[in-house]
């Protein structure tokens, strides 16, 4: 079984990667990286560290690397083989991707099942990334190609490593994926098959990547620069607690997740925070801050919902304010929300980019 991984970095690598070698798959990684595909198909193989004491470590062999701008020919002929096309690129690089694939899926000569999913941190990202195809390829030409939506979660914290293909990740994984869109009957080992996929992608983005935001940009203005100096801190620990409390609410409220398997989640991904092996900066965590307010983004939508319907909703909209005031220059995203803060005032941008009405915006304001 032959496998191609678009994006060969430390979550490509150290998550998709492993689990599809884990299945039994040779697993091709595509990417733009030429020092990364010239080390793949020196090595064929890299080491994946458990980031925790004592942590094991895994070898993945057999992998190569197509450098997708100067080897057309190959990834037209690998992808021609491949039983499963995954992704790991940014949501943003999508259609990039799409108008990559969409010729050879088009020269596909199998009758053999073809299951593409894009792994990334959106909703609904496989999608997107067929709406692309289906863009550049007529849907006939993709009979017998599945493309299910997946939840993926994982923490790969910052890390340096001797060898430039070799991972550290955490032990915890979890990969949601989509029954009813997957091609064939051959599925992942590792992997959890379920019918409806929101509850577990929003359970993830509003507790996981809302929870990291509070730790972000809450630490931040406590003067800590990581995670783990951020998590040492018990007022931290607290209003992330606090946070959590907030989010579970929307959960338990749109979903079937009871408040007792809401705060069992809870408690393991607190414990994640807390993994010192883990430890992020907080910067680097905090970056993108126009995506992370967007109105059905981390912050901004659960909030909506619990003013929208007169429920507890006072950490949220600190949240929304210790955002406002982190400070990283370096963030593209973080300069732009500035200039347009500059230019049409704290309520304007936050009407105009967040979606906010006048009333939640004045309890935002005085929320801290």
């Amino acid at each position: 079984m032959k496998a191609v991984h678009f994006g060969a970095g430390n979550i490509g690598r150290g998550f998709i990667g492993k689990v599809l070698h884990d299945n039994g798959y040779e697993v091709t990684f595509a990417d733009v990286n030429a020092e990364i595909i010239d080390a793949l198909n020196t090595d064929h193989e890299y080491t994946v560290h458990i980031s925790e004491e004592n942590g094991a470590s895994y070898k993945i062999s057999g992998v190569s690397g197509i450098h997708t701008a100067n080897d057309t020919a190959k990834l037209a002929e690998t992808v021609a083989e491949a039983d499963i096309i995954t992704t790991a690129v940014g949501v943003n690089i999508l259609p990039i991707i799409a108008r990559t694939l969409a010729p050879h899926l088009a020269n596909r000569t199998t009758d053999r099942p073809l299951n593409i999913i894009a792994c990334e941190n959106a909703v609904l990202a496989t999608d997107s990334l067929k709406a692309a195809v289906l863009a550049e390829v007529d849907e006939a030409a993709l009979s017998n190609v599945g493309f299910p939506n997946s939840a993926v979660d994982r923490i790969v914290p910052i890390q340096k490593n001797d060898n430039i293909l070799d991972v550290k990740v955490e032990p915890f994984y979890e990969w949601v994926i989509e029954r009813g869109k997957w091609a064939g009957e051959n599925k992942l080992e590792g992997v959890n098959y379920v019918e409806d996929l929101m509850p577990y992608i929003e359970r993830k983005l509003f507790t996981v990547n809302t929870g990291h935001a509070a730790i972000a940009y809450y630490g931040k203005t406590l003067g800590y620069t990581t995670v783990s100096e951020a998590m040492d801190d018990e007022k931290v620990v607290a209003y992330l607690r606090e946070v959590l409390g907030e989010t579970t609410h929307y959960l338990t409220e749109n979903y079937e997740f009871t408040e007792a398997q809401q705060k069992e989640y809870i408690e393991k991904i607190i414990a994640r925070f807390k993994n010192p092996y883990l430890s992020d900066d907080l910067d680097r965590v905090g970056r993108g801050v126009l995506r992370k307010l967007g109105p059905n983004d981390r912050i901004i939508k659960p909030l909506v919902y619990l003013h929208e319907n007169n429920m507890d909703h006072e950490a949220l909209s600190k949240l929304v304010m210790y955002t406002l005031q982190f400070d990283n220059s370096e963030d593209p995203e973080q300069v732009e929300m500035n200039a347009r803060i500059e230019s049409a005032g704290t309520d304007g941008f936050l009407a105009q980019h967040s979606k906010l009405g006048s009333q939640l915006i004045e309890e935002i304001k005085s929320s801290i």
